[in-house]
């Protein structure tokens, strides 16, 4: 393995935790398990907070760098291979 794979692997892994990560802290939209275990308990005051948007632009961009980390490894390894 040459190391722009190994070092794309490694980068993809850690974006794999984070993209995780960031998809488990968004706030459950009910009706759902979250409600099943007692989750449904929120108030709706309307529109989402600043927070919330900012995790939702985290999450599309963490996303995004995912997808181009994988189609660059799937370049690499039909170059390499």
């Amino acid at each position: 393995m040459s190391w722009p794979i190994t070092t794309l692997s490694i980068i993809l892994i850690i974006l794999s935790a984070l993209l995780a990560a960031s998809v488990l802290l968004h706030k459950g939209s009910g009706g759902g398990m979250s409600d099943l275990f007692g989750g449904g308990m929120s108030s709706s005051m309307g529109g989402a907070s600043t927070a919330e948007r900012r995790l939702d632009r985290l999450t599309v961009v963490l996303t995004g760098v995912w997808v181009l980390t994988i189609v660059a490894l799937l370049v690499l390894y039909k170059i390499t291979f």
